[in-house]
């Protein structure tokens, strides 16, 4: 850092501008992206998915809990399939995901008062999910869909026979894939008496529902991860040294 420019407060400003040019560009690039994302067709579920909560077993429908728009995360937490090239345990979800579950934990309330319920679904059985939700101190639902098809129509888990075929479905192509799950984004919408799926993202997708990222970009060391987007630095927020 100590070698990086030092300039003059004039060529300073001269050079934040000729920036400022270039950021409101992409402001306007991603509003337009925005209206676009907004004008995909949707598709009807038809299938009844089942989840258990805190209340018991509910339906897709439930989880909108009255509310027209849906935004669920899947989050990594299966104790059936931890092991050594997972980033969860039998006790605790993906330190990844469980970071992007602290962006959103305290927004909740108002997307609500957006017509936007938001959750996260897991295959971890509910038990697991809600001593892990107290353990974080996180107010969201959280839902589990094990024995559903959810998370594999989603296309955010893997069976076995898929992983053993070398290539899965993953951000709508196919990739090599080694472990059982991945993070990803769907949001749905009830109409009348149907319930539709308007939108899935994954991996780099992910990366603008990260408003820690956002500031880490605006800083002189930026994301300090490498090319790779590897983030060993990262810990579940209760295990960090200090």
């Amino acid at each position: 850092m100590v070698t990086h420019a030092v300039v003059a407060h004039d060529a300073w400003l001269s050079a934040r501008k000729k920036h400022l040019a270039k950021e409101k560009e992409f402001t306007h690039l991603r509003d337009q992206l925005s209206r676009e994302r907004r004008q995909l067709p949707w598709e009807r579920v038809d299938k009844d998915y089942r989840f258990e909560g805190e209340s018991g077993t509910l339906s897709l429908r439930d989880m909108f809990a009255g509310r027209g728009q849906l935004v669920v995360y899947h989050a990594m937490f299966n104790p059936d399939t931890a092991g050594p090239r997972t980033t969860w345990t039998t006790d605790a979800a993906c330190f990844s995901c469980s970071w992007w579950m602290d962006n959103f934990n305290g927004i909740a309330v108002h997307l609500n008062h957006r017509d936007i319920s938001m959750v996260a679904v897991s295959l971890a059985p509910y038990a697991k999910i809600a001593a892990y939700r107290k353990r974080m101190g996180w107010t969201f639902p959280w839902f589990s869909s094990a024995g559903s098809d959810f998370n594999f129509d989603y296309h955010v888990s893997f069976a076995p026979d898929q992983l053993a075929s070398g290539k899965v479905e993953y951000n709508y192509r196919s990739v090599p894939m080694t472990i059982s799950e991945t993070p990803g984004i769907s949001v749905f919408v009830e109409d009348a008496d149907s319930i539709y799926h308007t939108y899935s993202t994954y991996a780099r997708g992910l990366d603008m529902l990260n408003v820690a990222y956002h500031y880490m970009d605006l800083v002189p060391k930026g994301r300090d991860e490498g090319d790779d987007h590897q983030h060993g630095w990262l810990r579940r927020h209760d295990e960090y040294a200090d």
